[in-house]
C-alpha cells in the first residue's frame, strides 16, 4: 500500500502512525496477531465481519509495511502463517491502549454489546 509523505508537517508522527493502522481492520488484525502466529483461517474466524478479499488485502498491506511476517510452507495444501514482525510488536502498547480506551467507552460506542432484553411490567387495564 502506498504511504503518504508526512515529513515536515505538524502532527506528522501521529499521521504516519494512523496511516499504518488506518481503516476498520488493520488494528483488529494486529490485535489478534498479538496472541501469536495464526493462519489465515484462524484470523478469518476471529473476525466474522471481514471478507476473504479484504483480509487478504489488509494482510498484504501490513506485510508491505513490515508489520507482519508471512510464512508459506511448501506443503499440499499450502499452509500460510502470519506473525507480528519486530516493528509490529512495537505497536503492542498502542493497540493495547486503543483496546483499553474502547473498553472504557464501550457503553457509548456502536460496538457495545446489546443489553439483555428487559421485560416491561404488566399494566392493569
Amino acid at each position: 500500500m502506498k504511504r503518504r509523505n508526512f515529513a515536515h508537517r505538524p502532527g506528522c508522527a501521529v499521521e504516519a502512525t494512523l496511516d499504518l493502522i488506518d481503516g476498520k481492520w488493520m488494528g483488529v488484525i494486529l490485535f489478534h496477531l498479538q496472541a501469536g502466529t495464526q493462519r489465515f483461517g484462524e484470523l478469518r474466524r476471529r473476525m466474522p465481519g471481514i471478507t476473504q478479499r479484504m483480509l487478504t488485502k489488509q494482510l498484504r498491506a501490513l506485510e508491505d509495511d513490515d508489520l507482519v511476517i508471512r510464512k508459506v510452507y511448501a506443503e499440499v495444501p499450502p499452509r500460510v502463517e502470519y506473525t507480528l514482525s519486530e516493528i509490529g510488536e512495537s505497536l503492542r502498547p498502542v493497540i493495547d491502549t486503543l483496546k483499553a480506551w474502547g473498553e472504557g467507552h464501550q457503553e457509548r460506542l456502536s460496538c457495545a454489546p446489546v443489553p439483555a432484553t428487559i421485560k416491561a411490567p404488566d399494566r392493569a387495564a
